[in-house]
């Protein structure tokens, strides 16, 4: 996942929070090729911390520069799928 930008969102206090954007080649099985974590300090990465992400997303327009995501094929089991239900 190559790292495309940052954004600073303020709160109610005035103080900023910075958010990375990440974009992916490959979609999720919910279709998914984008991510959003709390940025990281230089020391963080190195250390190999792990990240706090705030969510997932998927690409609905672009110009031409990057892949638009596209939902993976569900998978069908071979059998009955409510068989384990209680009603």
């Amino acid at each position: 996942m190559a790292a495309i930008g940052t954004i600073g969102i303020k709160d109610s206090k005035g103080t900023y929070k910075n958010f990375t954007i990440g974009l992916n080649d490959d979609t999720n099985q919910y279709g998914q090729n984008i991510a959003i974590w709390e940025e990281q300090s230089k020391e963080d990465r190195e250390a190999k911390k792990p990240r706090v992400y705030m969510g997932n997303g998927r690409i609905v327009w672009t110009n031409g520069e990057c892949k638009v995501a596209e939902k993976q094929a569900e998978q069908v089991g071979s059998g009955n799928a409510t068989d384990d239900l209680p009603f």
